[in-house]
């Protein structure tokens, strides 16, 4: 029985069961007591041992490895800002060049006037007139600042791709180095702004005579104050899809570096591959050293074949045109381009290579063959024969001999090889080839 505390107080708290009196009639509608509540611990002394709260917070070492976390996260949470910022300026980059009309034609005319500077036959301004063996002309790349840096990268990738191409400081070039300039040159200039202070001081003093690339910014010309200076010049947009101080909240050069590194090094290398039949070969060639140059490496010419180097004959596609039509040059061209060798065959065994192919200048597309065949079409009697197991080297040696001994042009670069094998001809192949692969 719980034993009840005297001048009316509630009985203890405990876990027995209480016996209450029962209430008079008068107190029926009076609800019933509410269970007891438990008893606040924070009253007793001997809570936590006497430990102050504080000493269960976090220790100092437990936050300093939090912070850490932190940093690392917003560190890589950074980075990975910029690499999707530059990503998606390279997209716009890609779809601007893939349907803008004056981009696609901009970039066009920048190649032409690179391959044609590369090749003797056009000479591509009206002061100037060259024979089809004078010096080939040089790109010649501008820049100051940052975009000084990406012209000399570019200059370096041309001239690994064996486009030659020099690069040019506008202040300098005012103190003497214009003598660099050549009467066959092409310019390209790069500047994000489209109106650098050192650039458009320069530009009275540069051969207007001479083609002029513009890397730049501007998407239109009118917009660009350096074209306004210089109305013909070829307009190469390199575009960033918002300013980089909105991106990364300064003005350094990150993203317009990008664009313009990136429309460079596919100005080059759409170049090199409409001058050279093997852009891989004269990259290697040109690139020796290094772990590029050791994974490059081919087997040393005095052990491969002319037979490996050559062309099969099966592989050189006739020309068909139909009997009612006459061939021209543009029915070369595009039987060229179908060629899986790049080379093409007529009906009387005689050839057109590659070489021959890459100098057709638009007026040539409209002669007739017959016009054309002087020095484009190569005839079965003037190729020039070489023992199929001949090594590269060898022939290289002897086709070398025999054009300093001769010296009627019959062994220049754009002669052609035949491959022997028993009195047949195996394959062909073009002496510059042939000599670069030496």
């Amino acid at each position: 029985m719980v034993e009840q505390r005297q001048h009316g107080r509630t009985p203890v708290h405990n876990s027995e069961v209480y016996l209450l009196r029962q209430m008079p009639p008068t107190f029926s509608t009076i609800p019933p007591l509410s269970p007891p509540s438990p008893i606040t611990p924070a009253e007793d002394d001997d809570f936590c041992n006497g430990m102050p709260i504080e000493a269960l917070s976090l220790s100092q070492p437990a936050i300093a490895v939090a912070d850490e976390k932190l940093a690392v996260e917003e560190r890589l949470s950074n980075a990975v800002h910029v690499l999707s910022t530059e990503t998606t300026a390279l997209q716009n980059l890609t779809a601007l060049y893939s349907t803008d009309r004056l981009a696609r034609e901009g970039f066009n005319r920048a190649v032409e006037a690179i391959t044609r500077c590369n090749h003797p036959k056009y000479p591509h301004h009206q002061h100037h007139s060259h024979s089809r063996g004078a010096t080939d002309g040089k790109i010649v790349v501008i820049g100051v600042g940052k975009s000084g840096h990406i012209a000399k990268k570019l200059v370096a990738t041309f001239n690994s791709l064996a486009i030659q191409a020099v690069f040019l400081h506008p202040t300098e070039a005012l103190h003497g180095d214009l003598g660099q300039i050549g009467p066959r040159d092409t310019f390209l200039l790069i500047t994000f702004s489209g109106k650098t202070p050192e650039l458009l001081t320069l530009l009275p003093h540069l051969d207007k005579s001479l083609p002029l690339i513009l890397l730049t910014s501007h998407t239109r010309p009118e917009t660009c104050e350096l074209i306004k200076h210089r109305p013909d010049t070829i307009l190469l947009p390199a575009p960033i899809h918002e300013p980089e101080t909105k991106s990364f909240g300064v003005s350094a050069p990150t993203t317009s570096t990008t664009v313009a590194l990136t429309v460079g090094d596919a100005l080059a290398i759409v170049a090199s591959r409409e001058l050279h039949p093997s852009v891989a070969s004269v990259f290697a060639k040109n690139h020796p050293g290094g772990a590029i140059g050791a994974a490059l490496r081919k087997p040393s010419s005095s052990e491969k074949s002319a037979r490996e180097l050559a062309v099969r004959m099966e592989m050189i596609p006739l020309l068909n045109t139909p009997p009612e039509k006459t061939a021209t040059g543009a029915d070369v061209l595009r039987a060229g381009y179908a060629s899986p060798s790049g080379w093409v065959r007529l009906q009387t065994g005689d050839v057109i290579s590659p070489r021959r192919i890459r100098k057709l200048d638009s007026a040539d597309l409209v002669t007739r063959l017959e016009e054309l065949k002087g020095w484009l079409v190569t005839s079965k009697k003037e190729f020039v024969p070489v023992a199929a197991d001949s090594s590269v080297e060898k022939a290289a040696e002897w086709v070398l001999g025999m054009r300093v001994a001769l010296g009627d042009g019959q062994y220049e670069d754009n002669a052609i090889v035949a491959v022997m094998d028993r009195g047949e001809c195996v394959g062909l192949l073009e002496v510059g080839s042939l000599m670069e692969e030496a």
